[in-house]
Order: structure tokens, then sequence, then C-alpha cells
């Protein structure tokens, strides 16, 4: 581990010496953008543009493009990029994910490769982790493009058929208290796709991909392709949900009571005697004993030479019962069974579990059940941004993950320094030999700072852990 550490820093100080002339470069030409009038801003767009037709790269060009951002950015937000998000902007452009530390300004330091990487006219995406930020976001930093000559769309998950927004200065929408909502036209999804940036999160572009791929012909998709992202919190969105499947699904078959008979026998079978389960792949499988005591119990011969059904719905009952508890996966709710978002703790509405466990879950609640589903298209995270020519990412907590942000999707990583030398005391990771360990530490270190009168923030990446966490202190 240490001399993987040590190599990592020695290539990140390589990475920053090498962009270090980028830098020095753009930073030369501040007087010369300082000079142009507001209206000249567009004229220089276009000059890069015919650039790239007459066989210039993005990199030939970063360099006044980048200079003309920090002057827009400057102008129109009274904020003047530090040369460290300079640095950041370069790693997008890169392809790499860049970890600046929380208050480095992240949403700023995008701009420059956002706009760099739309003048090849492919769009670019801006993924962020909830509705909010691609709204705000947008919002906030498309004055700056429009400047620039540079579209902004939104795409989020709201009423409507499509939800989307375009910004449009000319618009109005006075009902928004937050001043960088006010600007964003509702539009149609295609067009919100069709602006040189789009922002939105991880969840809308996957379903609309998976849309785009049930649609009856080429005029109906919205998305246009998949060339350059950058991912916010990324190794949130890139590790930790990776393997989260979106499911598109229709309904299939009418619901039976056959349901309510089989969440009845599953009460009956005991864990580990009758069935296993594996919790990592929410799995339930049968035991001999089990599938014997099933037999008698259904008066049948050979389970497995009866009915695959049978087994299915038997294994979806298990499931529900042993790994998919109520007010952790889920919450009871107007005779509705609604899903909890295992990262965020969030109610998720009009989503439901595929190929009958959430006809389970609505059986061993004794709740009304609705339609069964079968699913249509699917794709996880993972393969979805791993289909886009150029990735980046930004987060303030890249650095661990690095082996796997290179093994899984080729990132790199680099280690932004702070603009200032930073003030708050980061302790080095304490590592446990295993979970019980760990969690009995941080109940320990908590009651400790209890005494004192001191409060504690405790951040897990699940509702389960934080279950665990909330018994362990409860107990002290």
């Amino acid at each position: 581990m240490l001399k993987f550490l040590n190599n990592l820093f020695d290539e990140n100080k390589k990475i920053l010496k090498n962009f270090t002339p980028l830098i020095k470069a753009i930073n030369e030409l501040e007087p010369e953008m300082e000079e142009l009038k507001d209206d000249e801003f567009l004229a220089k767009t276009e000059e890069f543009k015919n650039r790239l037709k007459q066989e210039a790269t993005l990199d030939d060009v970063l360099v006044p493009a980048f200079a003309l951002v920090r002057e827009a950015a400057k102008r129109i937000l009274g904020l003047r990029m530090y040369d460290v998000q300079l640095l950041a902007a370069i790693a997008f452009h890169k392809g790499m994910v860049a970890e600046q530390k929380t208050g480095e300004g992240k949403t700023l330091s995008a701009v420059p490769a956002l706009y760099l990487n739309s003048l090849a006219g492919r769009g670019c995406h801006l993924v962020t982790v909830n509705d909010y930020l691609a709204r705000r976001d947008a919002g906030w930093m498309a004055p700056v493009f429009a400047r620039l000559g540079v579209s902004v769309g939104v795409i989020y998950s709201g009423k409507g058929e499509q939800p989307a927004l375009l910004y449009d200065p000319e618009f109005e929408d006075k009902s928004q208290s937050d001043e960088r909502l006010r600007h964003l036209k509702p539009v149609s999804r295609k067009l919100a796709y069709e602006a040189d940036i789009t922002y939105g999160t991880n969840n809308e572009y996957g379903f609309d991909y998976l849309r785009d791929n049930m649609v009856q012909s080429l005029d109906e998709m919205v998305q246009r392709g998949h060339f350059f992202a950058i991912v916010d919190e990324v190794d949130s969105i890139l590790i930790d949900e990776a393997r989260t499947p979106l499911i598109i699904s229709t309904p299939d078959t009418e619901p039976t009571d056959k349901y309510y008979q089989f969440a009845q026998l599953a009460t009956l079978l005991s864990l580990d005697t009758d069935f296993v389960i594996d919790e990592k792949f929410k799995s339930a499988t049968l035991t001999e004993h089990g599938i014997a005591k099933i037999e008698k119990k259904l008066k049948i011969n050979n389970l497995y030479e009866k009915d695959f059904e049978i087994i299915h719905h038997i294994e979806n009952a298990l499931r529900a019962k042993s790994l998919y508890l109520k007010d952790r996966d889920y919450v009871v709710k107007d005779d509705q069974i609604i899903i909890i978002d295992e990262f965020t703790g969030r109610l998720m509405y009009g989503r439901r579990w595929s190929e009958g466990l959430h006809q389970a879950i609505e059986a061993k609640e004794a709740v009304k059940i609705q339609q069964e589903s079968k699913t249509l298209a699917t794709i996880s995270f993972q393969n979805y941004f791993r289909m886009y020519e150029k990735l980046s990412g930004m987060t303030g907590t890249a650095e661990t993950e690095a082996e796997e942000f290179r093994k899984i999707y080729g990132l790199d990583v680099l280690v932004v320094p702070t603009n200032q030398a930073i003030q708050r005391d980061d302790k080095a990771d304490v590592v446990y030999k295993n979970t019980r360990a760990k969690y009995a530490a941080i109940a320990e270190e908590v009651a400790e700072l209890y005494q004192k009168g001191q409060p504690v923030l405790v951040g897990t990446t699940s509702i389960e852990k934080n279950q665990i966490v909330s018994q362990l202190l409860k107990h002290k």
C-alpha cells in the first residue's frame, strides 16, 4: 500500500509539472482577454471553431479558450478562476478524475473543460447526483456560456412526460425564488440534448439511453451520442453505484393470490436450515432440507420436476422476508410499497422491483398486489458511462479509489492542490481487520466525544449501515 501511494504521488507531481506550462500560458493571455469588448467573445468562439475545421485539435486551442472562459466568468460572475481550478479543468479535458477539496470550486472548474469540448459540436454532459444541483449549476453557469455563444440545457426527473429546460436570458419564471433558476425555459428533452452542454443526473441519462433503444424511429431518439462527460461525485456514481441496474419494465400478467400463499409458506422456513442467503447479491437459495419441507407442504414428489415457477416464487418470498426490510429498504405508504434509495434515503415513487420481487414484498406486508412487470431494457451505470469517448470526473475523495478508476474505466486520478494552505487537520485513514471492529471503534469514538459535548457527523454509504451505527450508539 505504501509503495502504491508513493508511486501515486510521484505520478501526481509529474502530471502537475506537465500542466504548469499550460497554466503559465493561460495567465500570460489574461491582459489580452481583458481588452476584449463584451460583443467580441462570440467572435473568439467562432475563431476557435474555424481553427478546428482547419484540422487544429482541441489541445491546440486549449490555452486561449481557457483564458477566454476565465475572463467571461470574471465579468459575469465576479469570480476569477484560481490556477488550481484551471489545473482541474485541464484534467477533465484530458479524461481524468480530479480530486478537489471541499470548497475549492468544482462547479466553476468544470466550465472551461465543458466550453472547450463543446467547440467540437457533439454535445457535452455534466452529470450531477440530484435534480436540484443539475438545475442550479446549469442556471448559475449558463450566463457565462451564453456570453461565449454556447447553449445550455437541463434534463431532470419532474412533472411532465419528458421534463427538460433550456437557458434563455429573454425568458423569466418569476415563480422561482432562486435567481439562478429563473431563466431556464421548459422545452422538449430532445432540445435539451441538442444544446452544446447538457446538465442532468446519472439516472436520467441512463434511462434516456434505454428509452432511445426502444423507439420505433430515429426521430424519436433524444440523445445524440456519448462524446464527453464530467461526472460529479464520481466515486459515488462510478464505484459505489456502478452495479446498480437501471430497468425499464412493462406490465406483464395480472397478479394472483399465489403471492400471499408463498409469503405464508416463507414464514415456515428457517434461515440456514431451510434456506441460505447471499447479502451481496441479494439472493436466497433453498437447502435440501428446505426443498423436502416444501415438497411435503405442497404434496408434490419432486419440486424441480413439477414447476420451476414455484421455486422462483418461493425464493422471491424468502428474499422479501430476509433481505428486504421495512423502513430500511422500503416503506408502506397509502397501501403501497415505496422503495427507499439506499444511497440517499429518499423515497423513490413510481419505481418497482422487477421479476415478481415487488409483488412478494406486497404479499409479505399484506397490501394490495399490483400487476407484475416484465423487463424491457436494462443497463448498469458502469456499462453506460463506459460508452463515452472521453469520461472525466470530480470529487473530494478519489485518491483512495485510484486503482479501481484505472482498472475499470482507464481513468487516472489527479489530486489537485488547494488554492491556499489547508487549515483543517485531515487525519490519516484507520484500517480495521473486519467490519465489526470498525463499527465498534466508531461507536467508542462517538461516545467519548459525546461526553465532551462535541457533535459528530457520521457518514456511511447506505441506510443499512446507518442503522448498524444507530443500534451501536443506542446500546452505548
